[in-house]
């Protein structure tokens, strides 16, 4: 392998994990929004909270599409990089923990937003009828 795609595969697995953090992060802090927004506030309130949703959730998309396409070329290239490096150290028992660790961030920030679009869907019923 070309000295340019392990460069390439490298820095993909990291935005990889970036993008899992972020898909989980972004979730909770449109959560901790959606607690400070008042359902009696005013509809210039809540077109503002909409647009903070829709910023937010922009994010978790790409997130989660990071994710998925980024999720190709590690899965190709996982024996090379990361179990070779992990055996290599001793270091299986990390990289198992990583990976439960992983795969539950990325299952909770899709349980979170599924949660979040319920309740945008029932701020958007309520303020559209004013």
């Amino acid at each position: 392998m070309s000295t340019g795609l392990g460069i390439l595969i490298m820095m993909n697995n990291y935005l990889h994990d970036v993008a899992t953090a972020l898909l989980f992060a972004s979730g909770i802090v449109m959560l901790i929004i959606m607690k400070k927004f008042d359902g009696s506030s005013s509809p210039e309130t809540a077109e503002y909270f909409l647009k903070i949703y829709r910023s937010i959730s922009r994010l978790a998309l790409f997130s989660l599409i990071w994710i998925i396409v980024g999720g190709i070329p590690r899965t190709i290239f996982y024996k090379e990089f990361e179990w070779a490096n992990a055996a290599g150290k001793g270091q299986i028992a990390a990289l198992i923990v990583k990976h439960i660790i992983a795969f539950a961030a990325v299952g909770s920030g899709a349980v979170v937003w599924m949660k979040i679009h319920r309740k945008i869907e029932n701020v958007r019923k309520q303020y559209m009828t004013k």
